[in-house]
């Protein structure tokens, strides 16, 4: 390798990462900031030029929070619909994608290009549909419209976890059968053991669309007892930003990504391996 090659390919390097460093501190502020505004007074937070360290440190807004908003009410209806659209949802994903990789069955290919084109039709356009529906059999204002649909697969998962499961052996699906396993066992004991870093990702994923969800519990549901911690903190904000109280705000809104971070600090490590494994087979 020449001088001149060595020299244009350090320079790229070097521009590569400049753009990724302020790629990753365009995000990382804003949250550095929530949090920082969150420890202060209320009467510090428009101090210029701007502290991000607090002094002092203000913890009263973590305590406050709790009596003035109904946070842990929607903290545990975001658990409750989060974990069992997680759960059951990969669960049924899972399957799905196990037979679209592995399995024969008539119009499979059909079948799948018609769940990926579902993909294309905006959410928007499917929520009067979706909405008259429910009204009719008397789920309006509960947490049933935003856990029973996503129960029946996530189109977005399967198609990821197919394209993982056609990377593995076929052969494993044969030697299988040949023991005597059914379908069931071979799925369970085989290929599902085998992609826990590509469904460790979806679940991030998942996991992160669903808790942030605020679209569907504000058009589903409209009374206190039954709001997600998404609907808590719009409330919060509608009031006491006009308040200018925005530590208060901003630490119901700490309290509520915590559970994001924690999930993604735990499973991250299967990002790159899953997406990576899953570009081999197409």
């Amino acid at each position: 390798m020449t001088t001149a090659e060595t020299t244009r390919r350090r320079a790229g390097t070097a521009v590569a990462f400049v753009l990724m460093l302020i790629g990753a501190l365009s995000m990382v502020l804003p949250f550095i900031w929530m949090v920082s505004t969150s420890l202060k007074e209320s009467k510090l937070v428009f101090d210029y030029p701007p502290q991000w360290i607090p002094d002092p440190v203000d913890w009263a807004n973590y305590v406050e929070v709790w009596d003035i908003a109904p946070l842990a009410t929607g903290l545990l209806n975001s658990a409750v619909v989060t974990v069992s659209v997680v759960v059951v949802g990969t669960f049924s994903s899972t399957m799905a994608a196990f037979a679209f990789a592995k399995l024969d069955f008539p119009h499979k290919q059909k079948l799948f290009v018609g769940l990926l084109a579902t993909m294309m039709v905006p959410v928007v356009v499917t929520i009067i549909p979706q909405f008259l529906v429910f009204a009719e059999i008397g789920w309006i204002d509960t947490l049933l419209p935003l856990i029973v649909p996503a129960l029946l697969g996530n189109i977005t998962m399967i198609f990821f976890l197919r394209q993982y499961m056609m990377g593995l052996a076929g052969e494993l699906l044969d030697a299988a059968k040949i023991d005597g396993a059914g379908f069931f066992r071979i799925y369970w004991s085989i290929f599902l053991p085998l992609c826990k870093p590509a469904i460790a990702a979806n679940v991030i994923i998942v996991f992160m669309a669903t808790w942030n969800d605020y679209l569907g519990p504000l058009i589903f549901t409209n009374s206190p007892e039954n709001s997600t911690v998404q609907l808590v903190i719009a409330s919060l904000n509608s009031y006491y930003a006009e308040q200018t109280d925005y530590p208060i705000v901003m630490a119901a809104s700490v309290i509520a990504v915590l559970p994001v971070v924690i999930i993604f600090i735990a499973l991250q490590r299967y990002f790159v391996d899953s997406f990576a494994f899953s570009g081999i087979k197409g």
